[in-house]
Formats: C-alpha cells, structure tokens, sequence
C-alpha cells in the first residue's frame, strides 16, 4: 500500500477525532480511496469524505482546527472544502452529505463504478482494506480490470462534466471507457456547452499533466468533443500547408504535441530544465502542462492567416493571429494573467529559433534580441521549436537542416540557464537620468531609448555611465527625428 505523508495522516486523525466527538460515521470516497488501491503516488492528494448529515459543521470545525480555508461548494447540496497549506503542497478536504437516503444509492449517484465504494475513516489505513470497503456496484472488478463504466446515461446527465471527467481518468490511470459509457459520451457530448470553463480547464489540466495527452485530445477531437472546449480547432481541420509539411494544420498540431510529449519525458531529473518544466506558474498549473497547451495551439492563427501567393500557400502574420485567439481562449478558461501572458510569448516567438537556426553567424545582438523578448519563457520557446520542427516532413524538409536546428536550439537552452546562474548586469542609466540630464519628458520614448542602452550595454559597445548617456542622447534625437 503506497503511504501517506506526515501531513496527510495529520489531517486524516483530525477529521477522525471530530467527527468522533461529534458521532458521525465518515466514508472516505472518490479518488484517493481509488489511488490508494492502486497504489498510485501523487504530487498532491485531494480528499473526499461523505457522511449522512452534518457536512457543514464537520468542515467548520475541522478549518478552525487546523488553521485552514472554509469554503462553500453548493450550499443546496450540502457540499464543503478546507483548503489546507500553499500553493505546491495544497491540500482539499471535500466534505459532502449523502444525497441520497442511504450510503449505497448516494454511491450510485457518483460518476464511475471506480469511484463508487466506500470505506470508514478508520479502515483507511488497515490492512485488511479491501474487506472493509462497501462496494456495491462491483467497482473494485472494474478497478482491476482497469474499466471506465458509469451508472446510466442520467449520470452524465446530471453532470455532462463527468464527460470529461472519463477522459482525464483515461489519461491518468491508462484505463479504458467501456462501450456502453462511450456511446452515452458520444450522444450527449452536446451538453458541454453548460458547463463552467473553469471546471472544463481543471479536467483539460488534468489530461495534459499527464505523459501522453496526446492520444487523449486526439480521441476526444475525434468523437466531437475537444471542438466543443476550443472552436478554433474546427477551422484548423484540413487546412493544407505547404511542401515543408506533410499533415494539415490540425494533424501538425497534435503531432507537435506528440513530439513535445516524447522531448519532455526524456528530460533528466532534477537537471535545469526539469526543474525549469515543473516551476509553479499560476496556482496548482505547472510550466510544463502550459507548454503543452501552447505546442497545441501554436498555428491556431494559421486558417485566417493563409493566403495563396504565386501559387504557394503562405501563412504570413499567422503568430499574431494566434495571439489574439490564445489570449481569448485564455480568458474562457480562466486562466491567470501570467498563464495568459506565458502563453501569447510562446505562440508570438515560436518562429524566432528557426530564423536564428538559419542564420550563417548567430550574432550576439540576433541572441540578445531573443532572449530579451523571450525572458523566462525562452527554454519553453526553443523546446517546442524542436518538436515543431520534427512534425514537419514535407518533400522540401531537409535532414541536415533539421539537425542543425535541433543543435542549435539546445545550444541556446544551455546557454539559457548558463546566463541565469550568472550576476545579472546592472544597467548603467535609468528614467530619472534621461529626464534629468537629458530633459526628456516622461512617456514611451524614455522606455525604447533605455532599452536600446542596455542591448548596447550588454553587447559591451558601451561600458560607462557617461557612454551611456552620451548614446542615449544620439538614440532620443534619431527617435525625434523619425517622428517629422
């Protein structure tokens, strides 16, 4: 049986001691119970407890216990969570009232058969588990014979969630969706369209966190279900590129997927770039799973820029297309600013490695320009360039040039997080210097005359205070002057 952490048999013993002291029967449910069969690890566990009334009162108590957030699901359903810890080691406790007469027909009322037996609290932990679980609908067969099988077709009804919710368990637990629960996916994939975003983003996180989402989304855009979360994918379908490719721009995009997958899961533990991929960004939502939506969706602004010059198709402009659709989609989903931010940085970039790869000399201001425009998100821009690249096999595609790109980007990967463990250079002059000695007035043209300085500064054209200003002085009259 996999183990629990100090913290979580911490919580485990307080939720036992209360609800002792208050005579309730507490059930363990859901996932963790799941997991813990399986003896599946987890970055993070979530906990699910039902009990028959008092759901409420029992997390009240439990969050002032234990210092922890209280917050209210669905008052009418009698559904509660204490959030306990910070981001990275966050830790919801569910609590929720039968919502049914008895433990069994509130079972029934869960999505899947795997997810539908129960055990006391203090049985958690026995040996002797499985003897000690109620499972009436057979749920642990289907968890040994690794199905997916929910109730009827009203269970998706009740919840068209759970529609996604069978993919993100495929994704994770590698199990497979029986006919019958395929068939009412398929029928009732319509009802999608009610669910919130958010709770659609939460399932989606879950699919790409996995290793291989790739062969999920492409099941999921298959039977009419992944067009439904992101409606750009339909103009993506069948649209013909040119000789450098040999897939359209929907089929590219998750064969890019596919190659970013097999780049990152042979990336070395604990190397800079696995620490770098498994960073925080927002929230619960690491770099990694972002990167993957991005690799997904870096030609989503392709269809509307495609035009046919001389007879070659062309899709000029097409990152800034995809800019503007990403920061929409960013929106639907709810995704924080710096996610949003992160990812229009991948899409507005991805061409640029491509462009360095093809120059005869990569010169030290080409690099500059790109690491400054790029920031942080530079290893993220430069590794899916490499997949990019690889789902790219059209008749015109050369295997030299391919290989000298791949050098190239992880060059530049390496020299990256080289830079970053160097003290970072201190620019010689600020706004106050320009507006005081130069007399420049406060607005736009102070921001591109400094950032002009320091390309040269750290270029080491200019090395003192005195250069600088003398530079930013030619630098603000050329500016001026390009205005008349």
């Amino acid at each position: 049986m996999n183990s629990l952490s100090i913290t979580e048999k911490y919580l485990l013993d307080t939720v036992s001691k209360i609800s002792k002291s208050k005579k309730y029967t507490v059930y363990i449910v859901g996932g963790i119970l799941r997991d813990h069969l399986l003896k599946r690890e987890k970055e993070r566990k979530d906990f699910d407890f039902c009990l028959q009334k008092g759901a409420m009162n029992l997390a009240k108590d439990l969050a002032r216990k234990i210092k922890g957030a209280f917050i209210v699901l669905d008052r009418e359903r009698g559904i509660y969570r204490v959030v306990y810890g910070k981001a990275g080691k966050k830790y919801s406790l569910d609590f929720n009232n039968f919502r049914a007469p008895s433990l069994e027909e509130d079972l029934k009322k869960r999505d899947f058969t795997i997810n539908a037996f129960a055990v006391e609290i203090d049985n958690f932990l026995n040996k002797d588990l499985e003897k000690n679980i109620r499972d009436p609908f057979n749920g642990l067969v289907d968890l040994r014979n690794k199905i997916i099988r929910t109730f009827s077709k009203e269970s998706f009804l009740d919840d068209p969630l759970r529609i996604l919710r069978a993919f993100s368990l495929k994704a994770q637990l590698g199990f497979r969706i029986e006919m019958h629960t395929l068939n009412f996916i398929k029928s009732l994939r319509k009802y999608l369209t009610g669910v919130s975003y958010e709770r659609i983003r939460d399932e989606l996180v879950k699919i790409l966190f996995t290793e291989e989402s790739y062969s999920v989304l492409k099941e999921m855009f298959n039977l009419g279900i992944l067009d439904i979360i992101i409606p750009d994918l339909r103009q993506m379908d069948k649209v013909a590129q040119g000789p450098y490719h040999h897939l359209d721009v929907l089929s590219h995009s998750f064969e890019t997927l596919k190659q970013l997958e097999i780049l990152l899961n042979n990336v070395k533990a604990d190397s800079d770039l696995y620490n770098y991929m498994h960073e925080y960004i927002s929230g619960d939502h690491k770099r990694f799973v972002l990167l993957k939506l991005a690799a997904f969706l870096h030609d989503i602004g392709k269809p509307e820029a495609k035009i046919l010059r001389s007879g070659k198709i062309i899709f000029h402009g097409h990152e800034l297309k995809g800019v503007k659709k990403i920061r929409k989609i960013c929106y639907s989903l709810k995704l924080s600013s710096r996610e949003s931010q992160m990812l229009e940085t991948i899409i507005m970039w991805h061409l640029r490695p491509g462009y360095l790869a093809d120059m005869e000399v990569l010169t030290k201001k080409a690099l500059f320009r790109f690491f400054r425009d790029a920031s942080d998100d530079a290893p993220s821009i430069l590794l899916l360039s490499i997949a990019d690249q690889r789902s790219t096999r059209g008749p015109l595609t050369a295997g030299a040039n391919r290989v000298h790109h791949e050098k190239t980007c992880i060059k530049l990967i390496k020299k990256y997080f080289d830079t970053k463990k160097q003290k970072p250079i201190i620019p010689l002059i600020n706004g106050h210097d320009l507006i005081s000695k130069l007399k420049l007035k406060e607005g736009p043209l102070v921001g591109k005359v400094l950032k002009k300085v320091f390309e040269l500064q750290a270029l080491g054209k200019i090395k003192t205070k005195s250069e600088a200003l003398s530079a930013a002085k030619k630098i603000a009259t050329a500016k001026k002057r390009e205005k008349l």
